[in-house]
């Protein structure tokens, strides 16, 4: 038998670790690994699906130089010599690499010693400047380091929980089922602070809906209240914290409640009571993540939430700090190691002593001695000529970054782009003059930081597929063939471990929490069977803070104006992520259970404002900004605050002809952190008519580009799910189905037109639109694609008896939909989450949907004491 490969998961800052037992060259199953810290064996939808992302679809498996496979030699040595050309004809300021939160920590120090020691520039950026960079530069301003000063295990030990800008049950659902848990163990109270009801408000004893970026204002009120009141701690201060002159004045000064109220649009009463809460409460963890880090005042932001803590004495203590949650799963890592632009190495700036003692460390013939471009500045010098190479590793920055429509032009404009990724095609590499096949999960090997400090493994169970090689090799190869061979003389990411670990430790005397220097001299066996471990400790500023004389920072921060809606953009744009996917879906787009939660980019608004502009739920919306414009399909939500509309991140050009949000927002960023806001773009946002709608199904993962105007695809077993809406003549997508016997049905009265191909008595495609009416249910059809002996009677698009459409996937462990979990209570008379999961196994296994389970009981609770009125 099999036996199971300990490793971590490949998604979010999270860390969960898994048992992942093989079952055949690309087949796993997947399980919670019971002994991780992160996790205790629970696993969110997506980890939980990570078997169904290994196969090989899509997979670049060979070097290619333009559209040509090329051997290894021949793609490194054409890399190091257009990147050595180009650095010895414009400087080394002149190439810049562009990396990602989903490389290992092995791979990103190799990466940054190259670039920062031996290139001698420092324009190598991640793309977590994108998520998190805002709480680098907080904590560096508070604490000295970039530390994140709490524990998983703080949440365990608090009172009360403080959700800031996070939709925790979606983006982090391991971290809101322990915050579950402890709230029905110890009464735990949770306060959620979001602009919108999202699914982690459910069941919280409070939630504020505060006005987007006035998250500065509200923590000052509170921590005036808290003055105020007396729960400022003087003591705690005296001998950890110092204060800038003028902090308490302006504390004092304009951050009364009321005032803070109007600023924030909250009732009084309902801050008031938040207020109160806080303040009686001094184990308070407060969780905070894109809602505060992805601003123009981002940093502010954070210092105001780190203030407050600091000077209450809510600080150091069990179940009390605050709490940054990163979004990728080894952000951390490439903090640790110098990933971002605005740090060196192993948590040192670039004052004159940190880059000496880092180049004598690496013997480094060229040290990089001051900062370098930060992700969107770095894109706009490409458009300003200043970059002429550029090496994108891991990620997908002409979708993620803001002001996509620039960033594309950079990637078509400059002289050479590398590409190192797991994909073929993404709408970056498609612009590549060579790309680079390298490991996915399940393949890596190596370590990564969690949002909470632990460093795990992340250990390789199936072959490399094709050419793919590591990333820390490929780098490696690339630094040896532009001559600096024993620098990067590594034969495994042990070797790299072991560097990363003795530079920490460095003449560091104390000066640094990171310092790991016991894993300095470790064996490779010994780094084969690393235990999950964290730096720092639970307490790791108890000898004193990162700064000259020991003690912390309190930041003073202001609120800056809120820009009220302009004529041509009368809305507020906010953008984030589903539950069920994972940012441009290259890895959770192959699950076909994961597709089913949201099957398409929905603008989410509120019906009043969608009422007043003539917009219908389920219309399609053309949202715009003075960036660019895309299509999405409108859904009403009464959880958005009137005036403002939230888009996802996750769609792409390879999988739909709209929902680009990264085409919206502006290119603004905070001036401190260089973290772009993605979360208040002025937009505005218009109905879109067509004259018919439908669907496509295909068998196959066979890419297919339809003729119309709107088309968005999702995997389903067995091939894939294409929804699809236009204008003129929908005969054009027949040219998109496959060859076979074709049966089809018209009915002129309504417009409706279906077309099924069938080869040797299986579906392979089934096409139905219809002008004026109604579609039926994909579901029994998606099935049809593995079953034999399909008939005509497939244009019926169901099967023999009655078959009621199951709704909206809710549960996808176990398939069960909306109408089926409604049809159950009302039947059952079911009154809580565990007795529908009882009934129909929904919410039983990850657990992901039990806050929507929470939220459709509480709706047909009020439904039913309405109708009893």
């Amino acid at each position: 038998m099999t036996s199971s490969i300990r490793t971590t998961c490949a998604y979010c800052g999270v860390g969960c670790g898994i048992a992942a037992t093989p079952t055949g060259p690309r087949s796993v199953v997947i399980k919670g690994d019971e002994a991780h810290p992160a996790n205790g064996g629970r696993l969110c939808s997506k980890g939980t699906h990570l078997g169904e992302t290994v196969g090989l679809t899509g997979r670049l498996l060979h070097p290619m130089i333009g559209s040509k496979r090329a051997s290894w030699d021949k793609a490194l040595d054409l890399v190091a010599r257009r990147f050595r050309e180009t650095i010895d004809r414009y400087g080394p300021d002149s190439v810049a690499f562009y990396v990602s939160g989903q490389l290992l920590t092995e791979d990103y120090y190799v990466a940054n010693k190259l670039m920062k020691g031996f290139i001698g520039s420092a324009n190598i950026d991640t793309n977590s400047r994108l998520c998190m960079s805002s709480a680098v530069a907080g904590h560096n301003r508070a604490f000295g380091e970039d530390v994140v000063p709490a524990s998983y295990g703080d949440l365990d030990r608090a009172d009360l929980i403080v959700l800031v800008g996070s939709n925790t049950a979606w983006c982090h659902p391991i971290v809101y089922q322990r915050i579950q848990a402890a709230r029905a163990a110890r009464g735990t109270k949770l306060v959620v602070i979001d602009p919108r009801r999202t699914e982690t408000c459910e069941g919280a004893d409070l939630h504020l809906a505060v006005k987007p970026g006035t998250d500065v204002a509200l923590m000052n009120g509170l921590l005036a209240w808290c003055e105020a009141q007396g729960i400022a701690d003087p003591a705690f201060m005296a001998d950890h914290v110092t204060a800038p002159e003028g902090f308490w004045e302006h504390i004092r000064t304009g951050h009364d409640l009321w005032t803070t109220a109007a600023t924030c649009d909250i009732e009084p009463a309902l801050l008031k009571q938040f207020f109160e809460l806080f303040a009686a409460t001094p184990r308070t963890i407060t969780m905070f993540s894109q809602g505060i880090n992805q601003s123009i005042r981002g940093t502010d932001q954070v210092n105001a939430i780190i203030n407050v803590h600091l000077a209450t004495g809510r600080f150091g203590k069990p179940g009390a700090a605050p709490f940054s949650i990163t979004g990728q799963p080894n952000a951390m890592g490439g903090r640790e190691v110098g990933g971002l632009a605005s740090t060196l190495a192993a948590h040192m700036d670039f004052a004159p002593d940190n880059v000496a003692r880092v180049g004598r460390f690496w013997a480094a013939p060229t040290m990089a001695t001051k900062p370098g471009l930060k992700a969107v500045d770095l894109f706009r010098a490409i458009n300003e000529g200043r970059i002429k190479a550029l090496w994108v590793m891991a990620t997908n920055p002409a979708v993620s970054l803001p002001d996509a429509g620039r960033v594309r032009e950079a990637l078509e404009s400059i002289p050479f782009l590398v590409v190192s990724d797991i994909i073929a095609d993404t709408d970056s590499s498609t612009h590549a003059h060579v790309r680079l096949p390298a490991a996915g999960w399940g393949e890596k090997d190596g370590t990564v930081t969690n949002s909470d400090r632990t460093i795990s493994r992340q250990r390789p169970f199936m072959a490399l597929p094709g050419e793919a090689k590591p990333d820390w090799w490929i780098v490696t190869q690339v630094a040896r063939r532009m001559g600096w061979r024993n620098a990067f003389a590594y034969e495994r990411p042990a070797d790299i471990w072991r560097e990363h670990a003795r530079l920490t430790a460095y003449q560091n005397d104390g000066a640094r929490v990171l310092n790991l220097r016991a894993q300095a001299a470790i064996g490779n066996e010994a780094y084969e069977a690393m235990a999950p471990f964290r730096w720092g400790g639970d307490a790791p500023f108890a000898g004193g803070f990162s700064t000259p004389d020991g003690k912390a920072r309190l930041v003073l921060t202001r609120q800056m104006d809120v820009q009220a809606p302009l004529k041509d953009w009368p809305l507020t744009l906010n953008t984030g992520r589903y539950r069920d996917q994972w940012h441009t879906m290259t890895r959770t787009g192959l699950a076909p259970k994961l597709a089913r939660h949201r099957e398409e980019p929905l603008v989410e608004i509120h019906p009043r404002d969608a009422q007043a502009l003539g917009i219908a739920d389920r219309d399609l919306a053309r949202v715009q900004t003075a960036q660019g414009h895309s299509i999405f399909r409108v859904a009403y939500s009464e959880g958005q605050r009137p005036g403002e509309i939230f888009t996802p991140i996750h769609w792409t050009d390879q999988i739909s002809s709209g929902g680009r949000t990264g085409l919206l927002p502006r290119p603004l960023v905070d001036p401190h952190s260089g973290q772009p806001g993605f979360k208040s773009t002025p937009a505005s946002i218009e109905r879109v008519a067509t004259e018919w709608k439908g669907f496509l199904i295909l068998r196959g993962q066979d890419a297919v580009r339809l003729p119309c105007l709107w088309a968005t695809k999702v995997t389903v077993p067995g091939g894939a799910l294409y929804e699809v809406a236009g204008n003129g003549d929908a005969a054009r997508l027949d040219a998109c189905l496959p060859k076979g016997d074709r049966v089809e049905a018209i009915d002129r009265t309504r417009g409706t037109r279906r077309v099924a191909i069938i080869q040797e008595g299986r579906l392979a495609g089934i096409l139905i639109v219809t002008r004026t009416g109604l579609l039926p249910s994909r579901d029994w059809l998606i099935g049809q694609l593995s079953a034999e002996g399909v008939g005509a009677t497939v244009l019926a698009a169901r099967g023999p008896g009655s078959q009621p459409d199951k709704g909206a996937t809710i549960c996808v462990c176990f398939d069960i939909g909306l109408n089926q979990i409604v049809a159950a209570i009302r039947d059952q008379q079911l009154v809580d989450v565990p007795a529908i999961g009882k009934a129909l196994g929904a919410g039983t296994n990850c657990g992901s949907c039990r806050p929507a389970i929470a939220n459709i009981l509480m709706q047909i609770s009020q439904e039913t004491l309405h109708a009893a009125e």
